[in-house]
């Protein structure tokens, strides 16, 4: 079986009066051999889980781990100004010394935009302007950008990043565009409960689109995917198709991730819709029953 990294999302709505649990599910994460761990981008409530800024809560899971990648899953490019999200993104890929990988999308919702004030309607433009002017400023001291909603002369970015080039670039999304967005901008195309159909049609899909099949073949291909531990309550109803089925086994949980991985799937987000208290439990159980066997 291809190697398949797991990771785990830490959106579930942990209690506000113990700030810390977050960070100790990070660390249990990181001694059980995740590979990383993902948060959103939410800034109204969502009523399905955590709903704090990536970047921030990220940055506080940095300090208390060591190892563990950093994944924001999805960043909303348009909710932030360009040079704010490259000061902001260069930032924490150097205090978590180069951890980062920064998942990106252009955004869904409405209320938020609106809040933000951002027209929806621009959303794919202003995260095509707001990527090429954060590579630019990564890039390029000082960097000059001339861009629909950036302009930039001879600036010089607060903290240039510890990565070579800046963090890697996850481009979400399953339409065109966004696949052309992963092309352009991208290191890797990050899907939402991809199944193994999808992963397959994004290969050919990118190959398509791409100026050459090395350009797509480049890619890491990267998805979230939904389980609820056997004997676990669910909290909230999860967004998509759960692995394994609607009763999940060791079994049929490595089943379907063996499929994402022949797919081509490198690296796989697992969203927990758990209620906090048993996050813990959910992380065991994976790491004893189903990562041996991804090995």
């Amino acid at each position: 079986m291809p190697l398949l990294r797991l990771g785990v999302s830490l959106q579930p709505r942990w209690p506000l009066d113990d700030g810390g649990s977050v960070l100790r599910a990070a660390r249990r994460a990181e001694e059980l051999g995740f590979c990383h761990v993902a948060v959103g981008n939410r800034l109204l409530d969502s009523g399905s889980g955590l709903d704090t800024d990536p970047l921030v809560l990220l940055s506080a899971v940095a300090g208390a781990t060591t190892r563990l990648r950093l994944l924001t899953s999805v960043l909303v490019a348009p909710y932030y100004p360009a040079l704010v999200l490259a000061n902001q993104a260069a930032t924490l890929d150097v205090v978590s010394g180069g951890r980062l990988i920064l998942g990106v999308g252009t955004g869904w919702n409405p209320d938020e935009f609106d809040a933000v004030g951002v027209p929806t309607r621009e959303r794919g433009a202003r995260t095509d302007d707001h990527l090429a002017a954060a590579k630019a400023l990564w890039t390029r001291r000082p960097a000059d950008f001339d861009g629909p909603f950036t302009t930039l002369r001879a600036a010089h970015p607060g903290v240039p990043p510890v990565t070579p080039g800046g963090p890697p670039v996850w481009v979400g999304g399953h339409s065109d565009a966004a696949l052309r967005r992963a092309l352009r901008f991208g290191d890797g195309w990050y899907g939402s409960g991809a199944d193994a159909a999808e992963v397959t049609d994004v290969r050919r899909r990118l190959r398509e689109l791409a100026a050459d099949a090395a350009d797509a073949d480049r890619l890491v291909l990267a998805s979230s995917a939904f389980l609820t531990p056997p004997g676990i309550p669910t909290a909230v109803p999860p967004p998509g198709r759960p692995l394994g089925g609607a009763v999940p086994t060791a079994a049929s949980v490595t089943d379907d991730l063996g499929k994402l991985a022949e797919a081509g799937l490198t690296a796989c987000t697992l969203w927990l819709p758990v209620a906090a208290e048993h996050v813990g439990e959910a992380l065991e159980w994976i790491a004893a029953e189903v990562a041996p066997q991804l090995a």
